[in-house]
């Protein structure tokens, strides 16, 4: 989809995102063995509720950081280019909020 120089995670950023990511994937795995042991509905619907929320943070992490890198350094750019990145970004927000 980008087709714009992609701005790279700072090594503290990229960490960041990537711990989150992995504490996600082990609730995940949790909520997995929840239902495999059957617990009950709605403790587990909780923990969903929790995984998704979790999701939906790392996404607005991520969202900023492109507003903040990407769309800023667009700015500088000719009208096409601009128009390409803010029409990027509307996308992604769009299937982001979805």
């Amino acid at each position: 989809m980008a087709t714009h120089p992609h701005h790279h995670h700072s090594e503290v950023a990229k960490k960041n995102l990537l711990n989150r990511m992995s504490r996600i994937v082990g609730h995940a795995s949790s909520v997995k063995t929840m239902i495999e042991d059957d617990r009950d509905c709605a403790e587990v619907l909780i923990q969903i509720a929790a995984v998704r929320a979790a999701l939906n943070n790392v996404g607005k992490l991520l969202l900023d950081d492109h507003i903040k890198h990407c769309v800023v350094e667009a700015s500088h750019s000719d009208e096409a280019e601009k128009q390409k990145v803010l029409d990027e970004l509307t996308d992604a927000i769009d299937k982001f909020v979805r």
